[in-house]
């Protein structure tokens, strides 16, 4: 965030060093206001690249085995272009590494989602996938297990077939 907000600063004052360069070359004829406007416009143009290029440097950093499942796209009253063209500002993830599965539970399968949010820690929740059911359950509280080791109070929710994490989940055990 701190060094966004560095850029930001750097581009307005760069912009507006350009236009008083070309101010003097052109002998002082430009508008008094023209530099205090160009470095705004150039800070907000910063500001949009920053939000919309967020999901794409977010995403390549994650490492190999890590899959975006969803993502969720914002607009914004107050951000006008938005409503043309919205930018991702929160997405899950599932780590393919941390699927594990209990042979004497047939169907069920635990992992970790990541879910990640801008200007937001990255929050790790586990979580119990049961295939054949087609529900799942956060593991987020802790879990029980009884004798055999299925999970013993898992607070199920019934998801439709083409439910993202179960899809991930399913596809990947």
């Amino acid at each position: 965030m701190f060094l966004e907000l560095i850029g930001t600063v750097f581009a307005g004052i760069a912009a507006a060093g350009l236009v008083m360069l070309a101010n003097k070359l052109t002998g002082g004829r430009l508008p008094r206001w023209t530099a205090p406007v160009v470095a705004g416009l150039a800070m907000i143009a910063m500001t949009i690249t920053s939000e919309y290029g967020w999901y794409g440097r977010t995403r390549a950093s994650l490492p190999e085995g890590v899959v975006v499942i969803e993502t969720v796209e914002n607009r914004s009253f107050y951000r006008p272009w938005t409503m043309v063209s919205p930018y991702i500002d929160r997405f899950a993830a599932l780590d393919e590494a941390s699927l594990r599965q209990n042979p004497d539970v047939p169907g069920q399968t635990m992992a970790d989602l990541y879910f990640f949010g801008r200007w937001a820690p990255v929050n790790k929740i586990p979580i119990l996938v049961d295939c054949d059911g087609l529900r799942r359950a956060s593991l987020a509280d802790g879990a029980t297990y009884d004798a055999r080791g299925a999970v013993s109070d898992a607070d199920w929710v019934s998801v439709a077939a083409d439910d993202a994490v179960l899809v991930a989940v399913c596809e990947g055990a």
